[in-house]
Order: structure tokens, then sequence, then C-alpha cells
């Protein structure tokens, strides 16, 4: 478990990040794992597969009000991507949270079959595209999104968990064509975002229409 997960070098082939996934899972048999645990094992490839890690949850229905907990996680990686920090750090008291084993990979195995499937047409291109100044592009880009899943929007979860998740792709591989893919993606999730804020908005208002009819008919 000490070991770190393999260092692709530039010309080699990169592993393919379902399988990078299930091989983070696999080297922590037990129960529950620290976040710190999971850094250590990823190294240089934290960026990525945290914020994959982080978003795919999102890209399937689950419990509700737990796009929040991740989303306020990708936070962290999203501001030291913008600083333009090779290697990713967190506080010694996030690093001590612990996850559950059972949870993670149930999120991840009911991703995996669509990850796999995208992963068939992603490849290291345009590598230019996943290194500075882009990378810090797409740090603030993932910033806005994670800002997006923190809030209690109707529709909006489900499309930034999957532009989150096409840029940690786009690290993982080095695919600039997905980086520049992200940025109708992320142009989609803000207009998600609006609608579902205005659905709510609407829903609000007419309950309280709704509750002031009834308060009338009552008094």
């Amino acid at each position: 478990m000490d070991q770190p997960l393999a260092q692709p070098h530039a010309k080699e082939h990169l592993p393919p990040a379902s399988e990078l996934l299930q091989d983070l899972m696999d080297a922590f048999p037990e129960e529950h794992v620290t976040v710190g645990e999971i850094l250590k094992r990823l190294e240089g490839q934290a960026f990525g597969l945290l914020l994959l890690v982080l978003a795919l949850p999102n890209c399937i229905p689950n419990i509700p009000g737990l796009s929040t907990i991740f989303g306020v996680m990708m936070v962290a990686p999203a501001v030291q991507l913008i600083l333009g920090r090779g290697d990713l750090w967190l506080p010694a008291r996030v690093r001590r949270w612990s996850i559950s084993r059972h949870a993670l990979q149930m999120a991840i195995n009911g991703s995996l079959p669509i990850l796999k499937r995208i992963e068939r047409y992603v490849a290291p291109r345009w590598a230019f595209l996943v290194k500075p100044p882009f990378t810090q592009f797409l740090g603030l880009q993932t910033l806005f999104l994670a800002f997006v899943l923190i809030l209690p929007i109707p529709l909006g979860n489900w499309m930034p968990g999957v532009t989150v998740a096409a840029t940690a792709l786009a690290l993982l591989q080095r695919d600039g064509r997905l980086v520049l893919l992200s940025v109708p993606l992320t142009l989609v999730s803000i207009a998600l975002a609006w609608a579902g804020i205005r659905i709510g908005m609407v829903a609000l208002r007419e309950v309280g229409e709704m509750l002031q009819v009834a308060y009338g008919a009552l008094f």
C-alpha cells in the first residue's frame, strides 16, 4: 500500500483512468480510508484522479446533499490549479477525513461502464493545452462548477459533474481536445444551473401563494 501509482513517462502509453481508479481502490482493502492515504497513493496524478473521484458520483443518481460535499472538496484542487501548484496540498485536518471505501466503490462502479466507453475516444494530443496557463483556466472553470455543485440547484449537479469529469480526464490523459470540449460543457452547465434557479424561484413563489391562499381560507 506504500507504493505510489506508476507515473507515466511522456512517451509511454498512459493507462486508462478506469484502470487507475480500480488500482486505487484495490490498494485500500480496509473499510475506511483517509484522504491523506489517497493523496499519498496518487502523488503526481492527484489533481486529475481526485477531481475524477469527486466528479463521478455526480454523474449518476445519488443521495441528495452529496453533491454539496463533493463540491466543497473540489474547491481546494481547483484553487491550486489556478495558483499553478504542481502538487496538491490539503490541510492536515482534511487529510485525516475518513471515507467509506464501500460508498466510494459503489460510486466508481456505477460510473465505470460510461467511463470506459468515453475512454475509447480519449488520447494524448494537443498537450500544450494541458499545461499552464491553460491549466489555470481549467482551475477557474472547475472552481465555478464546484460552486454550482455546492448550491442546492434543481438539475444543477449532473452536467457540472460531467464537465469536471471531462476536465479530470483531460489532465490524466493529456488530452487537449477534452480541454476544448470542457468549455461548451461549462456553458451548458451554466445554462442548466440558471434554468434550475429560475425553476426553483417559480416553485417557491407558487408555494408561497398557495400558503397565502390556505392561510386566508383558514383565517
